[in-house]
């Protein structure tokens, strides 16, 4: 079954590394600010904060997992919370993916980042990223895990 998820990461620092493994067979991956046009976050964002929510909500619709990608600055992102607490209300699995290890557009890994709150608060699990098809494993398994 086709899954469509919503990729939380932070952008500017995790973007190369997301763009490394968001080809997922069966998996369409979407961020509120698309993968290839940052125009529109950075868009959003001198619009205010309004406009960002509006663009996370956008992205989260029709989705049924949150795949939160968790690099060195990941929890320390202004609209985390934002992104996992609609999740949680729409009723998405969710799921955490450490990506610290991937390497980055100079070659350069990174240190690990804490965990968001919410994901370990809810007993969400976290998985450190081997590969695609593993990914696309847990996605399944954070879907069931919600029902959907």
């Amino acid at each position: 079954m086709a899954r469509r998820a919503f990729f939380s990461f932070h952008y500017e620092r995790d973007i190369w590394r997301i763009n490394q493994i968001r080809s997922i067979p069966n998996i369409t991956g979407c961020a509120a600010a698309g993968f290839q046009d940052a125009s529109l976050w950075e868009e959003a964002k001198k619009t205010g904060d309004a406009a960002i929510k509006k663009l996370i909500d956008e992205a989260l619709y029709n989705t049924t997992v949150t795949v939160v990608f968790i690099g060195n600055q990941t929890a320390n992102r202004k609209f985390i919370n934002y992104e996992i607490e609609k999740s949680i209300a729409r009723g998405n699995g969710l799921v955490g993916i450490q990506i610290h290890h991937i390497k980055d557009s100079g070659q350069n890994v990174d240190e690990p980042g804490a965990t968001p709150k919410l994901l370990s608060e809810n007993g969400f699990k976290v998985y450190k990223y081997v590969d695609y098809e593993a990914l696309g494993k847990r996605i399944e398994e954070a879907a069931k895990a919600a029902g959907k």
